[in-house]
C-alpha cells in the first residue's frame, strides 16, 4: 500500500489533547497514520506529497446508528398517515422490510455507502431487517460495503413480529455473520448481535438470544425506549422497564449500542452507565416521528457515552449534529444548554464507540490510527484554533463541501470525484428500477 504525505491543510484531530494543528503534515503508510509532525520534518520523505492548501483535514465521520435498507424509500408517498410511532412502524417500515429481497439489500447499502463517501462518513454501525429474505442478507450488505470501500458493523434485527421461524432465521443470520466477522477478522466489517426492540421480543426469545450472546461474547445493537409505547408494553407485560428487562437477560454489555433512549428513566441511565454500554441519539428521526427528544445532557451527567446516529434520515453527520443541538436547546428550554454534550457525541464519543470494534485511535487523527480521513474545502473567515474549532465544525465546516474521502489510506473520492471500482451511474440506474418494483409491491 502506497505511502504519502498530506501537507498544508489545517488539521482537526478530534483528539482533545491536540485538537488543532497548523503547519503540520500527516504521513500515511500501510493504511495507517504513520506520522504527524511539522511539514519541515517530513518534506524530504521519499513519497508522494499532496498539497491540501485551503483545506481542513479531519477524521472520517462515524454514524453510530443507521439503516442501509431504508435507502429505497426516498420519495415513497404510499404509506398511510400515522398518528403515533406504532402506526409509523406498521404503515411504513414493517410493510417495507417485508418486501425487501437480497438484491434490494445490496443496492440499498451500496447507494447509501456512496452517499456516505460524498458526505465524509467513513464508518457506519448498521441495523438491518428483511424478514422474508433473511439468510444471506448481511453478506449481501457486507459485499456492498466492501465494494464501495467503507467500514461497517452489521447486524440483523431479530423480532417475534413475523413469527418464530423468522425469529430463528434472524438469530441464525446474526450468528453466522458474527462467526465470519467477529474477533477482528476483517478490517472493514464488524458484527454485533441485532434485536429490534424489547417490545417485539418475548422472554423466551430474549433468553435464547442471551445464551448465544454470552457464548459468542459479542455486543448487541437494539432500539431502546425510542417511544413511550416501548416502556408501557414492557411494564404492562413483564413488570419491568426496558433497560431493566434487557439487563436481567444479560443483553447489555460494554460493546452494546442502544439506539435512541428517548424515554429512559434516570435509574435506567445509571444502569447503562454502570454496564458501559453506549446510547446513540438520533434527533432528526425522533423529531420526525414525534416521539420526543432524548435527554443527552442528563445521560452525559450520569456517565453514559452518548453517540450520534442518523437512523437513515440522512448520511450527513454534520447535519444531524446541528439538529441535535437545536433539539437539545428545546429539550432543556435553554438556548445555551447542551453545546458540548451534543458536540461530543460526534467529535469524541462516536470514536470511543467505534474504537471498541476497530481499535485504538479509530475516528481520530493520531499516530497509529486507521487512516480514515476527509478533506473539506473550508477557508475560515474568523480565527480557527484550538479554542474555536468545535464552533467552526458546527457553524462553518458543516456547510462546506467534502473534497476527498479516504478509508484505510485509500482515496475513495478526490476533488469531489469518486474513485471506486464500481460504476455509480449503473448502480443508481439499478436502484431506480429496484425501487420502482419495490414500491409496486408495497
Amino acid at each position: 500500500m502506497k505511502k504519502y504525505i498530506i501537507h498544508s491543510a489545517e488539521i482537526l484531530s478530534f483528539d482533545s489533547r491536540k485538537p488543532y494543528l497548523k503547519d503540520h503534515a500527516l504521513m500515511v503508510e500501510d493504511g495507517r497514520i504513520a506520522k504527524i509532525a511539522p511539514y519541515a520534518q517530513l518534506k524530504d520523505e521519499n513519497c508522494e506529497h499532496i498539497d491540501a492548501t485551503g483545506k481542513i483535514l479531519m477524521p472520517g465521520l462515524i454514524n453510530a446508528h443507521h439503516h442501509f435498507y431504508s435507502t429505497l424509500v426516498t420519495g415513497l408517498g404510499k404509506a398511510a398517515p400515522s398518528k403515533d410511532f406504532n402506526e409509523v412502524l406498521n404503515n411504513l417500515w414493517w410493510r417495507l422490510d417485508k418486501q425487501l429481497m437480497l438484491r434490494d439489500s445490496y443496492i440499498s447499502a451500496a447507494i447509501s455507502a456512496i452517499n456516505c463517501i460524498r458526505k465524509g462518513t467513513t464508518t457506519v454501525i448498521d441495523h438491518h431487517a428483511s424478514p422474508y429474505h433473511i439468510a444471506g442478507s448481511l453478506s449481501e450488505i457486507g459485499k456492498a460495503v466492501k465494494d464501495i470501500g467503507l467500514r461497517a458493523s452489521l447486524c440483523y434485527e431479530v423480532s417475534d413480529r413475523d413469527g418464530i421461524q423468522r425469529r430463528d432465521e434472524g438469530i441464525a443470520e446474526n450468528l453466522s455473520f458474527i462467526e465470519a466477522y467477529g474477533k477482528n477478522r476483517d478490517p472493514q466489517l464488524k458484527a454485533l448481535f441485532g434485536m429490534h426492540a424489547a417490545f417485539t421480543l418475548s422472554d423466551d426469545s430474549l433468553g435464547k438470544i442471551a445464551r448465544i450472546v454470552a457464548d459468542a461474547a459479542c455486543g448487541t445493537h437494539i432500539h431502546v425506549a425510542e417511544a413511550q409505547s416501548d416502556q408501557r408494553y414492557n411494564i404492562e407485560h413483564y413488570g419491568k422497564r426496558v433497560v431493566e428487562r434487557l439487563r436481567d437477560f444479560g443483553l447489555i454489555n460494554a460493546n452494546s449500542v442502544l439506539a435512541h433512549g428517548v424515554h429512559l428513566s434516570p435509574k435506567e441511565m445509571m444502569i447503562v452507565a454502570d454496564l458501559g454500554a453506549a446510547v446513540v441519539t438520533n434527533p432528526q428521526s425522533n423529531l420526525n416521528n414525534a416521539v420526543g427528544i432524548a435527554d443527552v445532557c442528563k445521560m452525559t451527567e450520569l456517565g453514559i457515552t452518548v453517540g450520534l446516529g442518523t437512523d437513515a434520515m440522512t448520511v450527513s453527520m454534520p447535519e444531524e449534529l446541528r439538529v441535535g443541538l437545536w433539539a437539545q436547546h428545546l429539550k432543556q428550554e435553554n438556548p445555551s444548554a447542551g453545546f458540548m454534550e451534543i458536540a461530543s457525541t460526534l467529535l469524541f464519543n462516536n470514536p470511543v464507540i467505534a474504537q471498541k470494534y476497530w481499535g485504538k485511535g479509530h475516528g481520530t487523527l493520531i499516530e497509529g490510527a486507521n487512516a480514515d480521513m476527509i478533506l473539506v474545502d473550508y477557508d475560515p473567515h474568523t480565527p480557527l484554533n484550538a479554542e474555536t474549532w468545535i464552533g467552526h465544525v458546527i457553524y462553518g465546516i458543516s456547510q462546506a463541501p467534502v473534497e476527498a474521502t479516504i478509508v484505510n489510506g485509500e482515496f475513495l473520492m478526490w476533488d469531489g470525484e469518486l474513485l471506486l471500482g464500481v460504476d455509480e451511474q449503473d448502480l443508481r440506474a439499478e436502484s431506480r428500477a429496484l425501487a420502482a418494483s419495490l414500491w409496486e409491491r408495497f
